[in-house]
C-alpha cells in the first residue's frame, strides 16, 4: 500500500511538473513567443507589468483565435498589388497621403479577409496581432503616420514596414509569391 502512495505521488510530481513546463502556452513564454514585438509593445503600455500585458494578450487571443481568414481570388488579389504599386508611386510627390492611403488600404484588405472591420483599428489590429504578429507593427506604424506623425523619412520606413504585413495578407495562404507590376521594381527608390 505504501508502495502505491509513494509511486501515486510521484505520478503527480511529475505531471504537475510537465503541466508548468509545458502546458501553459497561452501564458508567459507561450504568450511571449506566439506575440513576439507585440508581447513587447503590451509590457511597455502596461508600464513593465508583464501581468497585465499578459492577460491583455490571452483575452486577446480568446477574442480572435478562431477568426478564419478567407481566400483572396486571383482577380482580387491582382487587383490589392496594384493598388498598392499605386500607393508606393504616390509617395515620391505626397508622402503623406501615400501612407493614408496605405492605412486605408490594409484596413480594407483586412476585413476583406474577415478581419474585425477598419472603423475600430485597435480592434482590428488586435485581431491581426493574434494571426500576424510579426507584421502588424508595420500596420500600426503606418496608421500612425497617416494621421501625420512623423517625418518623411519615418513615413518612408513606415510605408516599408506595412509592405510586410501586405504581402501576407495578400498571399493569404498562397504558395505563390505576390506578382509585382515589372515596371516597378523594390530598388526603385520609393518605399
Amino acid at each position: 500500500m505504501t508502495t502505491l502512495v509513494i509511486i501515486l505521488a510521484v505520478v503527480v510530481v511529475v505531471a504537475a511538473g510537465l503541466f508548468l513546463a509545458f502546458g501553459r502556452t497561452t501564458g508567459g513564454h507561450g504568450l511571449r513567443r506566439r506575440f513576439g514585438p507585440e508581447y513587447e509593445r503590451a509590457v511597455a503600455r502596461h508600464d513593465g507589468d508583464t501581468k497585465a500585458a499578459e492577460h491583455e494578450l490571452s483575452e486577446r487571443l480568446k477574442r480572435h483565435r478562431s477568426l478564419d481568414e478567407r481566400p483572396l481570388t486571383p482577380e482580387e488579389r491582382t487587383e490589392y498589388t496594384a493598388r498598392w504599386a499605386r500607393v508606393q508611386d504616390r509617395f515620391v510627390d505626397s508622402p503623406q497621403q501615400a501612407v493614408a492611403d496605405a492605412d486605408a488600404l490594409l484596413a480594407e484588405l483586412a476585413r476583406d479577409l474577415g478581419f474585425p472591420d477598419g472603423e475600430d483599428f485597435g480592434e482590428q489590429s488586435d485581431a491581426l496581432s493574434v494571426h500576424h504578429a510579426e507584421q502588424v507593427g508595420g500596420y500600426r506604424r503606418v496608421h500612425a503616420a497617416g494621421r501625420g506623425e512623423g517625418d518623411t523619412e519615418e513615413m518612408r520606413t513606415a510605408l516599408v514596414e506595412a509592405r510586410g504585413l501586405f504581402d501576407v495578407l495578400v498571399t493569404n495562404g498562397t504558395d505563390g509569391p505576390v506578382r509585382r507590376d515589372p515596371h516597378h521594381a523594390e530598388g526603385s527608390g520609393t518605399a
